[in-house]
């Protein structure tokens, strides 16, 4: 009885992984083969802006927090800095551990676009992208913040996948670490600031 439930339990794992993979990878196929081409020089752009959009953002805020000798707008730029790195470290040993090879590799027909040469899962662009957004959007909680900051975000995971160098679910594990990690970031800070005073 145990081995038939044993058996169950692996076949319904096997086929719930094998539906998914199909399923990603048929999203992929739409959006990277089925994509607008006037629209590549525009996503190649957007993507090459994530590592240095992302952590310019916490030096001029820094920048900012120093000149006008403001403690607030420093700890602000720390807490985002810890954000990103916490982010980039997630992400990096997931990559290794996880070790998913890029779909372009998998799937020939998969028009790679740009430079994609690390494991796939998760997508570190998409990763740092959306730490920044969420970083900003808890520091700065205005409209016009949150809002610009995640259509930058979700413009950066769209083009991974419109530049054929991840899966959706890379995208979409990426926006959760990224996320997650500035999210935590920020509660550890608030909650350390309470312990002081």
């Amino acid at each position: 009885m145990k081995v038939l439930r044993l058996y169950c339990l692996l076949t319904l794992t096997i086929f719930s992984t094998a539906s998914a993979q199909n399923a990603d990878i048929r999203l992929l196929r739409e959006i990277n083969l089925n994509r607008n081409t006037q629209f590549d020089g525009f996503f190649k752009g957007v993507t090459d802006t994530t590592v240095p959009g992302a952590f310019s953002v916490p030096v001029i805020i820094m920048g900012v927090g120093l000149i006008k000798k403001d403690a607030p707008t420093q700890r602000k730029a720390v807490v985002i800095g810890a954000g990103l790195v916490a982010s980039s470290g997630i992400t990096y040993v997931m990559k290794r551990a996880i070790n998913r090879p890029r779909p372009f590799v998998t799937y020939p027909d998969i028009q790679k676009l740009t430079d994609g040469s690390s494991p796939s899962f998760p997508s570190g662009h998409t990763s740092l992208a959306f730490a920044t957004a969420t970083s900003l959007s808890l520091e700065y909680p205005k409209w016009y913040v949150i809002v610009p900051s995640y259509a930058w975000a979700g413009t950066v995971g769209y083009s991974r996948m419109h530049l054929g160098v991840h899966y959706p679910s890379d995208v979409l594990a990426g926006a959760v670490i990224g996320a997650g990690s500035s999210f935590m970031t920020y509660r550890l800070n608030r909650w350390l600031q309470g312990q002081k005073k």
